[in-house]
């Protein structure tokens, strides 16, 4: 352990044993005495403790240092008094950042008439000017913590105040102060605040280094968040390892309607146009800036900020961003005669939405100091009132975008109440019929935890099927024919199969993108076909739909091939089953040697009696699986195997064989 994690926990340690120490004597409340009253004392509490100030000692908690550091620079800027932001990381592992603000006050300060304001502010928690709203009307540091956990935090910790024309400097490790307030000379080019700070690796650990990728996109992303701020990005060359640019400025006057339009280029929207606007207010409060578009083939997202700051688990003000563009919608719909409109949620709205939203508020207040989640109740109103109107005019104005965005939310919400409907659908019942194909014959349990449904070949099979199975435990879905080879179908005849829309709406799942395992209604699937060459054929299509439209059904074990026998071998009350001609012909010579008994060649599983497929295919304790899997191995060449085997070109089904098969020699033709 280094020195510095020793002396950390040194008086820590004392004092538990000094405790275990008097429990041995005298009754336990006589022991209990002022002296275990513990105090912490300056910033003591954010090293004992930093999981309470920045979430932790992760990497998500390393860079919220800097995002502390440069929400005090923000805040100069947001307030008007500072139009650029330098950040720079270097070689050492320092992490800058200068803004030409008014600069932290470094004259005494009242309470503390031997300490400058500045070291107040860097020494003691809960510490600032963002209180009483007097200095900034609207801040992202609130609580007076920040700067001074970054100090506690830090290694070394330099600050350099350009004020009054005069340059001051100060320096701090682990949260104390190393020099007295320095006062550099007059400056007459300069103001502003400097801090300049390397994490600490007894809290970290050790080598533990900001991303310049991770600091770059914080660092733009609040150059997005407000237009009247220029942030100067450099970094060393030796700290990149990926395509970060070592230098770059960002200043972005069109705010977040710039920064969406970035985010989803080349991806196709369900409107044209974005749907943008900002609504400002004197002294900032109740400012809100909004970006919102719909991507037809991406899931959505959205990022909200409160003065600022990021707030990665939204709060009241995304909950009024959405309850606004629902209700809109909804309205909007109610006003052309759309009968769905009323089923459409905030969730259908926002599911495909890459959205954007800042706003400016006086005092907010976060879920934790790490400020992940905006709790304040009026934030929620003030932006449903700004967003619902400016939404309303936009439908009105642009009515044709409006109906395809209306009938792209219709679309949803139809798609999440199926899905609500696929998943409420468990067992047909004698009370409650469910919408199921109808020559599926359904297992009683309600679970899927050990039921499985045997996928088998025509009606007739079907009956045998049927008849053998437990009917607790086994469903059967008869197939008629041959299914759709999928490989080589487009997706209009897919969707118009009637076998393939059967067999999903047994299973449940959805395919492609919305497949969901946890709706499988079935533990097992398993492929139940004739043993010969059609029922091996249909066998290889349906494998072919499971691996292109529900991969995740074969990768997480559920689906499985029965083994039916082809001949049957009996001599009066002693029976056997063969698989193929050299089982059968090791049977008779071992099992019936001396004996001539009746042998039976199943044409197909129609025409075997229920108890046979009972007894040699359908029967747990009995019957012979085989479980299909993609090997690692395989998993390269999978794709152009299937291709070429299945897909529509017959002359790479040609070559496949080709370089495949064994060829007879020496033919007498």
């Amino acid at each position: 352990m280094a020195q510095s994690q020793r002396d950390l926990f040194a008086a820590l340690e004392t004092a538990m044993n000094d405790k275990a120490a008097r429990r041995k004597s005298g009754d336990a409340s006589d022991n209990y005495t002022a002296a275990d009253i513990e105090v912490l004392e300056g910033l003591e509490p954010v090293r004992r403790r930093p999981g309470m100030y920045i979430g932790g000692t992760d990497e998500k908690a390393l860079h919220h240092l800097f995002a502390e550091v440069i929400d005090n620079a923000m805040d100069e800027a947001v307030a008007g008094y500072a139009t650029f932001i330098d950040v720079r990381l270097d070689a050492e592992g320092f992490l800058s950042v200068t803004d030409n603000g008014r600069g932290i006050p470094v004259d005494p300060h009242p309470k503390y008439p031997k300490k400058s304001a500045l070291e107040v502010i860097m020494c003691t928690l809960h510490a600032g000017g963002k209180f009483d709203g007097k200095a900034y009307a609207t801040s992202g540091g609130l609580h007076g913590v920040g700067v001074s956990v970054v100090n506690a935090l830090s290694e070394t910790c330099e600050v350099e105040v350009a004020r009054g024309q005069q340059l001051y400097r100060m320096v701090f490790s682990r949260g104390q102060p190393v020099t007295k307030l320095e006062k550099l000379g007059a400056i007459h080019n300069r103001r502003g605040t400097k801090v300049r700070f390397r994490p600490d690796d007894a809290i970290f650990g050790k080598g533990a280094q900001f991303k310049p990728a991770r600091l770059l996109k914080m660092a733009r992303s609040k150059a997005y968040l407000f237009g009247g701020v220029e942030i100067r990005w450099s970094c060393d060359p030796s700290l990149i390892k990926d395509d970060t640019p070592t230098e770059a400025v960002f200043h972005f006057p069109g705010g977040l309607k710039d920064y969406l339009a970035s985010e989803i280029t080349g991806q196709t929207l369900v409107t044209k146009e974005i749907f943008s606007g900002n609504v400002e207010k004197d002294g900032k409060h109740g400012s809100v800036e909004w970006a919102v578009a719909w991507v037809s083939d991406e899931d959505g997202f959205c990022r909200s900020y409160c003065n600022t700051i990021p707030t990665g688990e939204g709060g009241t003000h995304e909950n009024g961003f959405r309850s606004a563009l629902s209700k809109s919608l909804r309205e909007f719909g109610e006003r052309i005669g759309s009968k769905k409109a009323q089923q459409i949620t905030a969730d259908d709205v926002m599911g495909t939405a890459a959205a954007m939203l800042s706003i400016f508020i006086r005092e907010p207040e976060f879920q934790g100091q790490t400020k992940d989640k905006l709790a304040t109740v009026e934030a929620g109103r003030i932006v449903e009132n700004a967003v619902k109107d400016a939404f309303d005019h936009w439908l009105t104005d642009s009515p044709q975008q409006a109906t395809k965005l209306l009938e792209w939310a219709v679309e949803q919400a139809d798609e999440r109440l199926k899905r609500k409907r696929e998943k409420e659908v468990s067992r047909q019942s004698a009370t409650r019929k469910l919408r199921l194909p109808g020559k599926l014959a359904d297992c009683s349990i309600q679970q899927a935890a050990g039921t499985e449904i045997f996928i088998v070949e025509g009606d007739s099979a079907g009956g045998s099927a049927k008849s053998a199975r437990d009917r607790e435990t086994q469903a059967i879905l008869p197939l008629r024919g041959k299914i759709l080879n999928v490989a080589n179908a487009s997706s209009a005849k897919m969707s118009a199969n009637q076998l393939l829309s059967d067999l999903i709406q047994a299973l449940g799942v959805g395919t492609g993108s919305k497949y969901r395992d946890e709706d499988l209604r079935y533990e097992r699937v398993i492929i139940m076909t004739d043993a010969d060459v059609d029922g091996a054929h249909i066998a290889s299509l349906l494998i072919t739909f499971f691996y292109q439209e529900m991969p995740e059904l074969i990768e997480n074990g559920h689906l499985f091939l029965a083994v039916p026998p082809l001949y049957k071998i009996a001599h009066k009350a002693d029976v056997a089953y063969a698989r193929t001609e050299q089982e059968r012909d090791t049977i008779i010579a071992t099992q019936f040697k001396g004996r001539k008994p009746e042998v039976t060649r199943f044409k197909g599983l129609g025409e075997m009696d229920f108890k046979d497929l009972k007894s040699t295919t359908m029967d747990p304790r009995r019957r012979l699986m085989l479980k299909v899997e993609v090997t690692e191995a395989d998993k390269a060449t999978l794709g152009d195997t299937v291709n070429a085997l299945m897909g529509s070109k017959p002359e790479a089904r040609f070559r496949f064989i080709q370089d495949r098969a064994a060829f007879a020699k020496d033919l007498d033709i």
